[in-house]
């Protein structure tokens, strides 16, 4: 007997089937570069030959999963490169909570050209511990930039900041708007550099990330072959263009490897984050009261769902190793469970999903 519902015992049906699919070794093919102008590539490009990373402490720090159809077994929380890790002149708080996250058995870690502005302080920082334990740690960075030279060029910097000659995942960054897809898929869009990139060996694997609408992201990865999807997803997500609803089954469908972020919203789906003065809130920095949820809660939420890992930013050490120790005794929800907590945080759910398009 089971007090699943017919969707929620599809996910988990879905999240199975994903699982048995990498485990026996399906990787992706080409990349559809042909249809870019482009020869297609072959099943093993020069990164391919290359050892996955592998940090000896994940399988007993905690679960694992497949990262979609990569061979790549990651833990189920990673390490995202915001909160402490990108703000400036920050060395002495960053580089311990990269390098603890390796210690405690973290194999994932996220970080961006954006991050930390125009000093790129978040990959200077990674870069400090991936220097030494590259082999430890799945590194993925991303693109802003929507043409293949700019994003080009993005990446060579990226590399030389991360201290390594290759990431093993490069994204292009938050499309939230469908003329940002149209742009990226242009003879000269970054999707162009992406192929390129993965054909030199500088990556091993693509993706695409977004927080604002679903319809851009289903629209993107209809057209392209992307290895992994990082998308926001927490437990206010089905108050307001749910990205559960339709994107996350066509992900699931397509075998990628499904990143979670924004599962507290940096803290404004929380019981204990304080709201802004009245003076400092904007569309941006929305809320007026304190969330309704535990991190426990908020984590386990995402975590019930078909994904690979989610990706927190941490500002202390002492906020990393709570994520970890909540990722090690986690246990799914049931449907009902589920629906307790999306009912939870209704109240909050505009300061929750702050990231996505509102027309008001």
């Amino acid at each position: 007997m089971t007090n699943e519902t017919p969707d929620v015992d599809r996910e988990r049906r879905e999240l199975l089937r994903l699982g048995a699919a990498a485990t026996a070794g399906l990787v992706a093919g080409g990349l559809g570069a042909s249809a870019l102008g482009a020869p297609a590539l072959p099943a093993e490009g020069a990164t391919r030959t290359r050892p996955l990373p592998e940090n000896a402490k994940t399988p007993a720090a905690m679960p694992t999963r497949n990262l979609g159809r990569t061979g790549f077994r990651v833990g189920i929380f990673s390490l995202g490169g915001q909160a402490a890790v990108e703000k400036p002149e920050n060395e002495a708080v960053a580089v311990p909570i990269v390098e603890r996250a390796l210690d405690l058995g973290v194999n994932y870690v996220d970080t961006s050209a954006r991050y930390g502005g125009e000093a790129r302080w978040s990959e200077r920082y990674v870069g400090q511990v991936m220097k030494r334990r590259r082999k430890e740690a799945f590194l993925a960075t991303k693109t802003h930039d929507r043409t293949r030279d700019g994003s080009l060029k993005l990446l060579e910097r990226s590399l030389e900041l991360l201290q390594t000659d290759h990431v093993d995942l490069w994204q292009i960054h938050n499309l939230s708007e469908m003329e940002q897809v149209e742009r990226i898929f242009a003879p000269d869009g970054a999707v162009k550099a992406l192929v390129e990139a993965r054909e030199q060996g500088l990556v091993r694997f693509v993706g695409v990330t977004g927080h604002a609408d679903p319809a851009v992201l289903l629209e993107a990865v209809r057209r392209f072959p992307f290895d992994t999807l990082l998308l926001a997803l927490n437990a206010a997500d089905r108050h307001h263009l749910s990205f559960r609803r339709e994107l996350l089954p066509r992900a699931v469908e397509k075998e990628m490897g499904i990143i979670g972020m924004k599962v507290p919203a940096r803290g404004r789906i929380l019981a204990g984050w304080t709201p802004p003065p009245p003076a400092e809130r904007s569309a941006r920095n929305p809320g007026d009261r304190p969330g309704t949820l535990t991190m426990a809660e908020a984590m386990r939420y995402v975590l019930s769902l078909p994904v690979s890992t989610v990706i927190v930013g941490c500002d202390t050490i002492a906020q990393l190793e709570e994520n970890v120790a909540l990722a090690r005794s986690f246990n799914p929800l049931t449907d009902e469970q589920m629906a307790a907590l999306e009912e939870k945080a209704a109240p909050v759910a505009r300061q929750s999903l702050f990231f996505r398009k509102w027309s008001a």
